[in-house]
């Protein structure tokens, strides 16, 4: 008898002793659990219904890293002006200020999301051809846009207004273009009532219509951006002059198209502006002197949209000093490449 109490004696001085080790743990775990009233905030367990979808599946714009990466989106053509298609990252070499990038990310996607601006030239000059315009470029845009893609509708001549903001409706874009009007200049100053308040008798805001498109609405946008600009090349009145122009417009990434009337009161004198604007940024000057030739153009710059190449590095020179660095694209085929001619190292907000 006395050695069976003296076993139960031992039982309950172990069962106890075991109380003592795990009770703080199972009382902190009821005090941190979802209904508990502890310190520490309660995590959630996502439900089946509200799993978070997987990487792949995630918007790009959720998808983020802390490495600093230059895109430049090229088209490569042969002698004769032929895109080249399927060519692959081993079939370029990059150079930023002279020196060799190891190239990282490649892509030759034509579906890759498009950010566009098209802007439209209403002065007293283009009277004869905007017609054709909102012809041709309505039907363009319905050639062109796709549900993943945003565009927007620029008018400029003695202001600048925005007259359809960003939208993946071609349908909306041309009723945008069908309202568009000329505008002439009054005999007085005025203030404009669209977004882009300006000042000033002027006759054609050309320069101010590209900073702005660029600055306002392409900068805030990320992956392939371009600009359609519809006019004579001449600009009368502006606030800014052409190289802060041409270089919001490369701050911006933008690539910029100019269809450049030619049969006008100014014939050809805009040309050497509206090519230092394309050449600079990686885009394509298209004279036009005849009506026919708009919709050949607007085909052409379609079928580069579609033709783009992706490409992706991370700088050796990783100072963000604001400094413009050189890009120079080479095809080791020997093909041109028609890409933008650099960037500026802007530190990101």
């Amino acid at each position: 008898m006395v050695l069976i109490r003296i076993a139960r004696i031992r039982t309950i001085v172990l069962h106890l002793w075991c109380l003592l080790l795990i009770g703080p743990v199972v009382w902190a775990a009821g005090q941190t659990g979802p209904g508990g009233t502890g310190q520490t905030p309660p995590t959630q367990t996502p439900s089946p219904q509200a799993q978070p979808p997987a990487e792949d599946e995630q918007p790009m714009q959720t998808l983020k890293v802390n490495v600093d990466v230059v895109s430049v989106y090229c088209n490569v053509k042969d002698k004769h002006g032929a895109l080249i298609p399927s060519l692959k990252k081993e079939d370029f070499e990059l150079s930023e200020d002279g020196v060799k990038q190891n190239i990282k990310y490649f892509s030759a996607e034509a579906d890759q999301p498009l950010t566009l601006g098209i802007l439209m030239d209403t002065s007293g000059s283009l009277m004869q051809v905007i017609p054709a315009e909102k012809e041709v470029g309505g039907a363009f845009l319905s050639q062109v846009l796709t549900p993943k893609d945003l565009a927007f509708f620029m008018t400029f001549d003695v202001d600048v207004e925005l007259a359809q903001d960003f939208t993946s409706s071609a349908h909306q874009l041309k009723r945008a273009m069908d309202a568009a009007k000329v505008n002439v200049p009054p005999t007085g100053p005025t203030i404009s009532q669209g977004p882009f308040p300006t000042h000033d008798t002027r006759s054609t805001a050309l320069y101010d219509g590209i900073y702005l498109a660029a600055n306002e609405k392409l900068g805030r946008e990320v992956g392939r951006k371009a600009m359609i600009i519809m006019t004579d090349g001449m600009d009368e009145g502006s606030k800014v002059r052409l190289n802060e122009a041409v270089e919001s417009a490369q701050k911006a990434d933008a690539i910029c198209y100019v269809l450049l009337f030619v049969r006008g009161i100014y014939g050809t004198r805009g040309e050497g502006y509206m090519k230092k604007l394309t050449e600079e940024t990686g885009g394509r000057l298209f004279e036009i002197d005849r009506i026919e030739n708009l919709k050949t153009a607007f085909d052409q710059i379609a079928s580069e949209l579609r033709t783009q190449y992706g490409i992706g590095y991370s700088p050796m020179n990783n100072k963000k000093d604001g400094t413009f660095r050189k890009i120079e694209i080479r095809s080791k085929e020997g093909y041109k490449v028609q890409a933008r001619r650099g960037y500026y190292a802007i530190p990101h907000s």
